[in-house]
Order: C-alpha cells, then sequence, then structure tokens
C-alpha cells in the first residue's frame, strides 16, 4: 500500500452517556458499546465484536444523543473522526465520508434510505457511521463510507413512558414521547412519536417536523421473532443557502443577511415508511435474518439563492429553482448467518440477497423574471433584501417579478437492482481471523426524459462484483491489529437517479477502492484506544477533450488517519477524544473540496455526586476549499466549545442544560458552492426536562 500522510490515525467516536445515575446504567451502556447493535439489525450484519471489525466505525447510542442535547445528524459528525458536513443546500443530511461528499449513503436498519431530507433521531436506538467504501453488505454507493440507523423495537416483558420535552433560546421546542406496551407473553407495541418546532438565528427561518412510528413485536416462538413497524413523516422548514464570499472567503459583514425569498425557499416533505422483519434461528449454528421496506416519499424544495455577487456595487444576482421528488422504494433481502468448523479452522459465514425496485419521478423548474427573461436577477444588498413572494426592486430601481416557469428537467426513473453476497470470517487461530468475501450487483435503470423537446428513453444496466478482504492479529484478546481492502462503485446515473443522457449513458460507474490498517486496544473494561490510516483512490471516466470519441480515466485520491481515546477514567468521568488528518487530491493535483486537513474534537462529564453532572468538549476544524479548484474560496478554520449540565430531580425525572458554541464564534462549517456558506449560530442553549412514568 501506497499512504500520502504527515501524521498518525484513529478510528471510533462514542460520545459519554454519563447522565446515568448508578453504576448498573454505566455497566449497560460499557457492554452495549462493545458491539454495533444490542439485535440483529446491523451494520455488520453479525455479532462481532467491535475489536474483530477489520475497519474504522462509530456507533452512538440513543442515551448519547439525548445526553447531548443531539437533534440532527449533523451535530453527531460535529463529533465523529473522519467524517463532516456539507451543506446539503439547507435542505437534506450531507455528511463527507473520507473527502467524499454525499447526500445518499444513509440507511435505516440496514434499508438505503436514500432521498434526500433531515433525518430525525427520536425513534433511533443507535446511529452507526462505517467508514470506507462498503459495496459488499450494502451495494453501489458507500464510497467513502455510510451511515445506519437502527430503530427502536417493541420489548415484550417490559412496559414504560419516557418522554423529553425540550426548548431552545431560539425559540424553537421539542416534544418527544416513547412508550411500551407488553400486550401478552408474547408480544409488545412500542410508540415514538415527536413534533419539533424548529428556529435559529437567522431571519424569516421557521419549520414543523412531526414522527409517528408504531412498531409492534411478536415472538411466534423460542425460535423466531417478527417485527412490524410504520413510520409516518412530515416535515417543512425554510431553506438558508448561507452567504456569499468575497477575497476568498465568506463575507462575515452579511453574516445576519438570508440571501433568498422569505416566502419561496422552504422544503416540504411527507413520507410513509413500512418495515417488517423476520428473525429465526434455525439452529445453534445457523440464524436467519429475512426483511421487507417499503417506502413512499414526496418532497418539495424551492429556494433562491446568491449565485454571484459584485464586492465594488455591493450587489449580489440571485438564481433558483423548484424541485420536486416522488420516489417509492421497495426493498427485499435477507441473510443466512452459519457458524461452523472445518478442522481446527472456524469459520462465520453471511450469505445474502436483495431486491431493490425504485420509482422516482423528478422535476425542476427554473424561475424567468421578466426583466431579463432569464433565470437570473441583481438586487442590492440590504436586510432584508428587496425580494418576497417573488416580486422585488432590482438594483436598478426597478420593480420585478419572477416565476417559475422554464422546465429545467423532468424525468422518470424505474430501477431494478439485484444483489447477492458472501462472506465468510475465518478463524484461521486463537490469533488471526481473515476475512474475505464478494458482491454481485445488477443495477438496470430506465430513465424517461418528458421534456417536451427530448421525449426520450435510455437505460443502461451494469453488473459489478465488489470485494472485500481483511486480516485480523490478536497478540492478546484485548488488542487487535488489523489490515482490509475493499472497493465499492457508483453508477453514472448518480445517487439521485438523474438522467443518464448523453454521453453518461455510454460510461462505466466510478470505481472507489479502500486500503487501511489498524490497532484497537482495550486498556481494560473501561477505557479503549483506536488508530487507522487508510488511503482511498477513485476512478471515474471522462471525455478525453482531445478526441471527443475516446475517454480518458480521471482519478482522486485521499490518504490519512484517524485518532481515538475513550472510555471512564474514574468511575464518574468520561472522556472521548479523537483526531482526523486527510489529504486528498485529484488527479491534477489540485486539493479536494471539502477536506479539512485537522479535525480533532473532545468531549468529558464528570459525575459530581449522584445528582449533579456537567459535561464540556471543543471540536476543531481546519480551512478547507469550497470547489476543487484552484481558485477556490476557503472555509477558514474554527473551534467551537460546548457544554452540558444536568441535576437529577427525582428517581425518574432530571433537568439537563446543553450549551452550543459557549464562546460565541462566529464560523462558517460547510458551503455547498462559492456563494453559498453556512453560518454557523452563535451561542445557544437548550433547557430540557426529561424523564418517565
Amino acid at each position: 500500500m501506497k499512504f500520502k500522510l504527515t501524521s498518525i490515525a484513529a478510528a471510533i467516536i462514542l460520545s459519554p452517556a454519563t447522565f446515568a445515575a448508578d453504576m448498573e446504567d454505566i455497566e449497560r451502556l460499557t457492554v452495549k458499546g462493545k458491539y454495533l447493535s444490542v439485535n440483529q439489525s446491523n451494520s455488520i450484519k453479525s455479532p462481532t465484536p467491535i475489536i474483530d471489525v477489520p475497519q474504522s466505525l462509530s456507533i452512538i447510542t440513543a442515551e448519547e444523543i439525548t445526553a447531548r442535547g443531539i437533534t440532527s445528524i449533523g451535530q453527531i459528525i460535529d463529533y465523529a473522526p473522519g467524517v463532516n458536513t456539507s451543506q446539503g443546500e439547507g435542505h437534506r443530511d450531507s455528511v463527507v465520508f473520507r473527502g467524499v461528499r454525499s447526500t445518499a449513503d444513509f440507511y435505516l436498519d440496514g434499508n438505503r434510505d436514500d432521498v434526500q431530507y433531515y433525518r430525525a433521531l427520536y425513534n433511533v436506538e443507535q446511529v452507526e457511521i462505517l467508514r470506507g467504501p462498503n459495496a459488499l453488505l450494502f451495494g453501489r454507493g458507500g464510497t467513502g463510507g455510510i451511515l445506519n440507523r437502527v430503530s427502536k423495537k417493541a420489548k415484550t416483558s417490559d412496559k414504560f413512558v419516557n418522554y423529553n420535552v425540550s426548548a431552545n433560546t431560539f425559540g424553537a421546542y421539542n416534544l418527544q414521547l416513547d412508550t411500551n406496551v407488553d400486550t401478552g407473553d408474547k408480544s409488545a407495541l412500542r410508540i415514538n412519536a415527536m413534533y419539533e418546532s424548529l428556529d435559529n438565528h437567522r431571519d424569516f427561518f421557521y419549520g414543523d417536523r412531526y414522527g409517528f412510528n408504531p412498531t409492534a413485536r411478536f415472538e411466534l416462538s423460542d425460535d423466531t421473532i417478527v417485527d412490524v413497524s410504520y413510520e409516518y413523516i412530515d416535515h417543512e422548514r425554510f431553506i438558508d443557502r448561507g452567504v456569499p464570499t468575497a477575497n476568498g472567503e465568506p463575507v462575515e459583514a452579511f453574516e445576519d443577511i438570508v440571501f433568498g425569498d422569505p416566502e419561496n425557499n422552504y422544503q416540504t416533505l411527507g413520507a410513509d415508511v413500512f418495515r417488517a422483519n423476520v428473525e429465526h434461528t434455525f439452529s445453534d449454528n445457523l440464524k436467519g435474518n429475512f426483511n421487507a421496506f417499503y417506502g413512499d416519499y414526496d418532497k418539495v424544495y424551492s429556494n433562491f439563492y446568491a449565485a454571484g455577487y459584485n464586492a465594488e456595487t455591493e450587489q449580489v444576482t440571485l438564481d433558483g429553482y423548484v424541485d420536486t421528488t416522488q420516489r417509492e422504494n421497495m426493498i427485499l433481502s435477507s441473510n443466512l448467518v452459519g457458524e461452523f468448523e472445518t478442522g481446527s479452522i472456524g469459520h462465520t459465514v453471511i450469505f445474502g440477497g436483495e431486491v431493490i425496485n425504485t420509482k422516482s419521478n423528478q422535476d425542476r423548474y427554473n424561475p424567468v423574471f421578466d426583466s431579463t427573461d432569464g433565470d437570473r436577477e441583481t438586487f442590492n444588498i440590504s436586510r432584508p433584501l428587496s425580494f418576497r413572494g417573488l416580486t422585488g426592486t432590482n438594483a436598478e430601481g426597478v420593480t420585478v417579478t419572477a416565476d417559475f416557469s422554464d422546465l429545467n428537467d423532468d424525468t422518470h426513473v424505474d430501477l431494478d437492482v439485484y444483489s447477492f453476497y458472501v462472506q465468510d470470517e475465518i478463524a484461521l487461530s486463537d490469533n488471526f481471523d481473515l476475512v474475505l468475501g464478494a458482491r454481485f450487483d445488477s443495477f438496470d435503470i430506465e430513465v424517461f426524459n418528458a421534456d417536451p423537446e427530448v421525449l426520450e428513453t435510455r437505460s443502461r444496466k451494469d453488473e459489478e462484483v465488489s470485494p472485500r478482504a481483511g486480516l485480523v492479529y490478536k497478540p492478546q484478546k484485548n488488542i487487535s491489529i488489523y489490515a482490509s481492502y475493499s472497493e465499492s462503485f457508483l453508477p453514472r446515473s448518480g445517487e439521485q437517479y438523474a438522467n443518464i443522457n448523453g454521453d453518461a449513458n455510454a460510461l462505466d460507474p466510478d470505481t472507489f477502492t479502500n486500503q487501511e490498517i489498524g490497532v484497537k486496544w482495550d486498556f481494560n473494561d473501561s477505557m479503549s484506544f483506536t488508530a487507522a490510516i487508510f488511503e482511498n483512490e477513485q476512478t471515474s471516466l471522462d471525455n478525453d477533450p482531445n478526441d471527443p470519441e475516446s475517454f480518458v480515466e480521471v482519478d482522486s485520491d485521499v490518504s490519512g488517519f484517524e485518532l481515538q481515546l475513550q472510555g471512564y477514567i474514574t468511575d464518574k468521568w468520561y472522556i472521548t477524544a479523537n483526531y482526523s488528518n486527510l489529504d486528498g487530491e485529484n488527479a491534477s493535483g489540485v486539493e479536494l473540496r471539502e477536506l479539512p486537513e485537522n479535525t480533532m474534537s473532545v468531549w468529558t462529564t464528570y459525575e459530581v455526586n449522584e445528582v449533579f453532572g456537567f459535561g464540556i468538549g471543543a471540536t476543531y476544524q481546519d480551512e478547507s476549499k469550497v470547489s476543487t479548484s484552484a481558485s477556490s474560496p476557503v472555509l477558514p478554520s474554527y473551534t467551537r466549545v460546548d457544554a452540558s449540565a444536568y441535576y437529577t430531580l427525582s428517581d425518574k425525572m432530571r433537568l439537563q442544560l446543553n450549551v452550543e458554541n459557549l464562546t460565541d464564534t462566529l464560523y462558517f462549517p460547510n458551503a455547498h458552492s462559492t456563494h453559498q456558506v453556512t453560518v454557523g449560530a452563535p451561542i445557544n442553549a437548550r433547557l430540557s426536562l426529561i424523564g418517565s412514568f
């Protein structure tokens, strides 16, 4: 392996869940943290201890999410190594996994969750982040990593009602309910529900989120468990694309100005998601998992944003569009996990398959300004801009009106994917484990371009094999040293199944490879150290500028390392600290976008006594480029300090305070393009009442 490095390595981040008041809770969380999940719906699909997984990964549990006052995927990413956030145009989760930006590598109980939206956390048992290509278990995509949410399941022989009521200093508030009812000796019903009223530091920002998720469990026998679930999702929020840049960096003077239309920058999402899972134990050595998933999504995204900025005249050029997506995802998957021996060699074999049908209709309309007969218009910069409700006064003092009437694209997608995979975890000896596996994917897409000026259907079928190999050496039970190699691919239709017209119809998928070595060391039952060093390479085809009939390879490369120390220093004092170093460039030697060289974070909590405790942490992000170009503006480096405290009112109730950006730092955490840079939130606090009946 070759690596381009300037420092050394790291893997997993688990934020503390130290608001437990007794050692029983602490022990429960410690045991839970040794595995990827407490149920069979986990990212690696086998009950393998973390120390034996030849891959860098992260986990955060529901208890930790509550204790940290976390309400978004982005807040989890802030304290995870090797990943950072992207703006996502203000309407979706967007994660940069080791230099690869993704809007679709999200999973729910192992099922692809690729619609673009902000995911709620009210109904998750834990969130898992796996870094490096993950095609063997998840198929196409997963090129830099994946994020999997493990949902809460009903629990038999248990009754509880948990609640969480919180409000922050911006005026936002959140209500959550988690109740479980034992409906018989072998069945249970659990209901998770939430309502969130959104607000923040930016003008015009608003939003509401509803979530309702009943689940039921039926233990048909000692060997068979059935879980069924339905989730209703209803989200609406304001879209903020941030501020322009000048002289190579964000314009700080514009931190309070929203460059959009207060009435036509919005996103709505309605969704119905059904899941059913059957777990069956055939014997002591063979278990099966069979899963069905159906999601029906209807999304609208409307926005105006700064497409250009003139520093001399203090004028901004607005552009925009309205985009709709109607998508249905049907996923059927299953896997068998068997354990057996051949002589003195042990095997844990996973054999699985997946069938996916996706129907996705999407269209986009650009605005037409009556003053320019085009999709752009220039306005003087003021707070607020003179543009609201598709009407305003342009920079020349003329009243202008816009209308979303210019069809940009209208495509109807029908996608069929068939996959099967096999992986063998081979115990060669007490000290050596070998992991070998491969996945076959058949990706068949048909796209109808409904634009009246085009009206054509194109299709493409890709068949790919994605291998994985890993070697784990354990010099002693609490230490593992591993090396791994894995591959993934991304079809040219992209993450969101855009059209494959033009040259894209003839191009093979992008391919990604990952080489990684690492060490995991559990010092004792409550403290561990992890480290990883890696290199990810991307290869794609593009048109040869010197010969339109030919193609050339275009490569990019990201290498780096990650480090983490985490655990209990004493029974009352918990700490997690991590550092990552990333270096990436394309084939022309230009640094990749959204790739800070250094990121680090630390979080520590201390239990002062049985009723009171506090926590403090900081996250640092190095400067990074907004785009992959030599002249790209730069996001300045920043350090944000956060804090928390809790007071136990009774055995079943506690009061909790979480403070973000304690030093009130002005920072710009991410961007989408040159003149769309996110303004980080100033100091704010969230007060929560958390309890149970």
